[in-house]
């Protein structure tokens, strides 16, 4: 099959060595000296369970609209930053609309998938998670990834929905990514399991921005470990606004996960060591918005975020 990675970082690089190994044909959308360097040197990846270094097919959004269509793909996959999804939906909204290819999200956050469903319908939108994986642009065309890597997908928001994806190209879609070495699963409720991807994310990656540790630095220390455990919570005080349920189970279900997981520095830790803008949107800021929603406090969030804030 022929697939489309728009973000050409850490994950979506990883994920697409593993379907090109396999046979199909990837494409990355990227920009800058990633670009130069996919373009001249090819994509090399480090993983303790994979060795890649081969010649890729990478262009920059001009070079897509111009000399690709949208139905030269059987699947789209978003891999950037959160902020991105909105800019990027915008910008190529014309070229998306030409074609009725399925649009996948593999980003943090909670917000990406409405943002699809926005511009293109929910039949063609996909929840995704990527997790368990670590993955960072070393140096231009040079990724080091880590973890299992697997992948949970879903049809938006959920299977008992109306106007959803296609099931039967849904597990076809994961069918393919298994036999590519990607473990995935499809989730029933999709949109509940991002949420509890949320727990994670907003328990460890603006703590981690904000005093530079690691994951099983922050899980294990005696004060961090509990602020982890009480940003979590605070995720699942909010996720009412969403129609979603967090239990404590889940809450310590995620909190036991990540605590026991190989100790990685996230990628908001990463893209503060690189002077990179951080991911406070779609993380800590989705949280935040829900609360003035509800009209709750979630003092530690917001501590850190504000923190963080003036940090930037």
């Amino acid at each position: 099959m022929r697939f489309l990675f728009i973000g050409a970082g850490g994950i979506g690089c990883y994920y697409g060595a593993r379907l090109q190994l396999q046979g199909h044909q990837v494409c990355y959308l990227a920009r800058g000296e990633h670009l130069q360097a996919l373009q001249q040197n090819g994509l090399q990846i480090t993983h303790p369970d994979l060795s890649f270094h081969q010649p890729v097919d990478a262009v920059n959004i001009d070079t897509l609209l111009s000399d690709y269509q949208c139905a030269d793909f059987d699947l789209i996959l978003l891999t950037l930053k959160a902020g991105a999804t909105a800019p990027i939906l915008n910008q190529l909204n014309a070229w998306l609309k030409t074609a009725d290819v399925a649009v996948l999200s593999l980003q943090n956050g909670v917000d990406n998938e409405p943002l699809i469903e926005q511009a293109l319908g929910r039949s063609r939108t996909l929840g995704g998670l990527a997790v368990r994986i670590g993955g960072h642009i070393i140096a231009p065309g040079q990724i080091e990834a880590t973890g299992p890597a697997q992948v949970v997908m879903g049809s938006w928001p959920n299977q008992q929905s109306d106007h959803i994806f296609n099931p039967a190209a849904l597990e076809t879609f994961a069918e393919l990514f298994n036999q590519a070495g990607i473990p995935t699963r499809i989730s029933p409720d999709i949109r509940h399991e991002l949420w509890r991807k949320l727990l994670i994310n907003n328990g460890v990656n603006p703590l981690s921005a904000l005093t530079r540790l690691d994951t099983r630095t922050l899980t294990s220390h005696p004060t961090y470990g509990k602020t982890v455990y009480r940003m979590m919570q605070e995720v699942a005080a909010v996720a009412v606004a969403d129609d979603v349920i967090l239990s404590k189970e889940d809450v310590d279900e995620m909190f036991e996960l990540i605590s026991s997981f190989d100790a990685i520095k996230t990628s908001m830790l990463v893209d503060k060591e690189k002077g990179r803008p951080l991911e406070l949107d779609g993380i800590s800021g989705a949280v935040i918005q829900r609360a003035v929603q509800l009209n709750i406090d979630i003092p530690n969030t917001e501590l850190v975020h504000a923190l963080l804030l003036q940090q930037e």
